[in-house]
């Protein structure tokens, strides 16, 4: 069928569901609320050490969190187009920060044939104008944090204020402008905490006066891994700029001391910013709250990708370690969805599209690579869920000098190849959870390497990824 049928069927399919939807529950509204750069290990539902996030942590409570949450490809622009599309990247053509062909299938184009009023607000990042939306407010590119400029439907328009306040503002006006006849599907995307980590002035002297702890792989010297860790240009003590810092570091300081103040300077910045988001997020809610429209209304707080926090001395993202490959991922779904449940089956940002389909009573197309999470939030896993996901990197040498590379992750075990460079990395993440000891090579894992290594080639075959992209690294 192709998609031009599939969504005039749709059409008829939203009549049909707006009459079931008398004589029962209506279907579900769709609060998408996604941050950039936000690492899991930087909120308090998943322990953080560092900050606190209650509003945050308010949607996990009422709702579930999911401790396996992984992205196919760390970086802004594809995690995007995955998200949008429940493609890999090599099938929807967003490896890098190439432009995203809006013409082709997305979430937001099917949910708005079925019926449902579409907003995206905030940061885009995918160079055409976005398509399948009955109204959409974006940042130009990256945007900025302090009176940023927005193109609203084309037009853009400099607003006063702080990025991550006129988001939400923008946001709520979108829920109040609403036709209340249709469900809502709104993705409200911050630029937040994204470098160079501005915040607003009511954050502006958080933890001034603490000392956060440093993470503890801070020191990895990066001793058994492949030449790829070593090459990146990501490091918290050679790599951040005054632009990232704001301030020549104390003469003086030197060594250790100061990696240290360089470390601070960052991850305080980083978490006024992400204080921010968890403030607005509370404003959110209270508005879902005050407007009767909680109940009825699915929320979900995520982030484009992980991120590393002085993780193994860098910030950034793009490898697929575990800081940078977790993305957090909390969801709460009044009367489907039990509170404070907990989810450890593996889940990938592919995963959202079909999620929202199922939610809304739709059909899921045959072409989406990602399956939807319904039935995990309603506590019951699939007997043939998956075990392994796949992985591919392919932005390279801008901006990070990370090499590109692709692999698979288990439940206990992580293969990693480096293509261009022809190295391997294998990790046993239950005895080596920080990734610390690449055991490739080693004669006790042969075996285990061996079935990951025809694993792998599995996931390619199955997800069609025969290299046909792998240029595209610019």
């Amino acid at each position: 069928m192709s998609i031009e049928i599939w969504l005039s069927a749709l059409v008829l399919l939203a009549g049909v569901s707006g009459a079931r939807a008398e004589a029962g529950r209506t279907r579900p509204n769709i609060l998408f609320i996604m941050a950039d750069d936000h690492a899991a290990h930087a909120i308090s539902a998943y322990g953080s050490k560092i900050n606190q996030t209650p509003n945050i942590d308010r949607i996990a409570n009422e709702g579930m969190r999911f401790n396996k949450c992984f992205v196919v490809n760390s970086i802004c622009t594809p995690s995007r187009a995955a998200i949008l599309t429940g493609k890999y990247s090599h099938i929807n053509g967003v490896t890098v920060f190439n432009r995203f062909d809006g013409g082709q299938p997305t979430v937001a184009k099917m949910l708005q044939a079925a019926g449902y009023h579409t907003g995206m607000i905030g940061k885009w990042h995918l160079t055409s104008d976005p398509t399948g939306f009955d109204y959409w407010n974006i940042l130009p590119g990256q945007g900025v944090y302090h009176d940023p400029k927005f193109i609203d439907m084309g037009k853009t328009k400099k607003m006063q204020g702080y990025v991550s306040d006129i988001i939400t503002d923008l946001s709520i006006e979108f829920l109040k402008n609403r036709p209340k006849d249709k469900p809502f599907f709104l993705m409200c995307h911050h630029k937040a905490p994204h470098r160079p980590w501005e915040p607003d002035a009511k954050h502006a002297k958080m933890y001034e006066d603490e000392d956060i702890p440093t993470p503890e792989t801070f020191d990895d010297d990066y001793r058994t891994r492949s030449s790829a860790a070593k090459e990146a240009t990501m490091r918290i003590d050679r790599d951040l700029t005054r632009t990232d810092l704001k301030q020549d570091p104390p003469a003086g300081l030197t060594g250790e001391a100061l990696k240290k103040w360089k470390y601070e300077r960052f991850i305080k910045d980083y978490l006024r910013c992400v204080a921010s988001i968890d403030d607005n997020v509370g404003r959110l809610l209270k508005y879902l709250d005050d407007a009767g429209l909680a109940e009825n209304t699915m929320v979900i707080y995520t982030s484009d990708q992980g991120f590393f926090l002085g993780d193994h001395d860098w910030f950034d993202k793009r490898f697929m370690y575990e800081e940078s490959l977790r993305m957090p991922f909390v969801v709460r779904y009044p009367g489907k969805v039990k509170p404070r449940t907990q989810n450890d089956d593996m889940i990938l940002n592919v995963d959202f599209a079909p999620t929202f389909l199922e939610c809304a009573g739709l059909p899921v197309p045959k072409e989406i690579q990602g399956h939807s999470i319904l039935p995990l939030l309603e506590g019951k896993t699939p007997k043939d869920w998956r075990t392994t996901m796949y992985y591919r990197y392919y932005h390279y040498p801008a901006d990070h000098r990370v090499q590109p590379h692709y692999g698979v992750r288990t439940e206990q075990y992580k293969l990693i190849y480096f293509n261009r460079i022809n190295e391997w990395e294998f990790y046993d993440l239950k005895k080596d959870p920080h990734e610390l000891n690449n055991v490739y090579g080693d004669s006790k894992y042969e075996a285990k390497v061996k079935e990951l290594k025809m694993e792998l080639q599995r996931l390619r075959k199955e997800l069609d990824d025969h290299d046909q992209l792998q240029d595209q690294q610019q």
